[in-house]
């Protein structure tokens, strides 16, 4: 295993859980899962199921950024959903971000996510 770069988006959560934004290791990188809040906590995109998904892209995208790649290194997906009746705008975002990438990617329905209102939470890993 090479030297291990530790991505941090700044959340108070962070230190207190003990994990990091992404982690890159050697041509690695391994993107926590992420969703539409902004710093202070609060939801973004209430009820919008595409916008939630493109925000958390896009925050996967400046994570990935900090580490030395960006999504056309994307490898594979994970989408945690809280209604997978709404897995077309879902994907519509996915495909928007991933179309020519197409990474392997896995779409599967939670019974919740951590803050209320909440409808989707994204991994990515990626490969130099």
């Amino acid at each position: 295993m090479g030297p291990r770069q530790l991505i941090s988006s700044a959340s108070p959560w962070e230190p207190k859980v003990g994990y990091s934004r992404a982690v890159r290791v050697g041509n690695r990188i391994y993107v926590a899962g992420t969703v539409a809040a902004d710093a202070d906590g609060n939801v973004v995109c209430p009820g919008d199921a595409y916008g939630q998904a493109r925000y958390a892209i896009e925050r996967i995208a400046k994570a990935l950024a900090e580490a030395g790649a960006s999504l056309a290194n994307v490898v594979r997906t994970r989408m945690f959903v809280t209604d997978i009746s709404r897995q077309e705008e879902f994907g519509r975002a996915h495909g928007e971000a991933f179309r020519h990438v197409r990474p392997a990617a896995t779409m599967v329905e939670v019974k919740a996510l951590m803050l209320p209102g909440l409808l989707i939470e994204i991994e990515a890993d990626a490969e130099l």
